[in-house]
């Protein structure tokens, strides 16, 4: 017969589902390890973490943003997924490898750890910049003008992919350039072939 103790991880994965349901009206999944749901409150830009801080780096205003392992995940307005391959394709990205991926409706991602609790388990996913309150004010995600920006208080998703992808592209120039090579000295970069 199973056993009616969920044990302390799915306690404390419980206690983190109703911090994010009850804070920041988040919807939740699952309590070991417990999912956020894209494509509702928010969606999700995915991005390897060397451009992904790269791009932090060069950017002051962003939504949250979290990191688990070796890939960083920006918060975006709902329905931003959606927008992505044609705000690429406006951005002049259109044939560009990129690793930037997006997670809309019907996705999930890791819970990061609540701000302010103490740190989970080896490798958890955790916030470098935490969502604040849900009604504090400039909390609005990034979007596009007509997916729910509130004006001039809202980061501007145009400004965020265009410097994400541009990283994401940096970077894999970089691997490139430094990574194992097979090829000879006469071969040309992936950029430029």
């Amino acid at each position: 017969m199973p056993s009616t103790d969920i044990g302390q991880e799915g306690r404390e994965g419980a206690r983190w589902a109703q911090w994010y349901e009850r804070e920041l009206g988040w919807a939740t999944a699952g309590t070991a390890p417990v999912r956020l749901l894209t494509g509702l409150g928010f969606d999700v830009l995915q991005v390897p973490a060397a451009a992904g801080h790269a791009a932090l780096r060069r950017l002051d205003r962003t939504g949250p943003v979290a990191l688990s392992g070796a890939r960083m995940s920006l918060l975006v307005a709902a329905g931003s997924a959606e927008e992505l391959p044609g705000l690429l394709d406006w951005l002049e990205w259109r044939g560009v490898a990129l690793s930037l991926t997006a997670i809309g409706a019907g996705g999930r991602i890791t819970a990061p750890v609540p701000p302010g609790r103490t740190a989970g388990p080896p490798g958890a996913a955790t916030w470098l910049r935490p969502p604040g309150p849900r009604h504090e004010e400039g909390a609005a995600l990034p979007a596009l003008a007509g997916l729910g920006s509130r004006g001039e208080d809202a980061p501007d998703l145009v400004r965020l992919v265009d410097a994400v992808a541009t990283e994401c592209h940096r970077a894999r120039l970089t691997h490139t350039r430094t990574g194992p090579s097979t090829a000879g000295p006469t071969t040309q970069p992936l950029a430029f072939r």
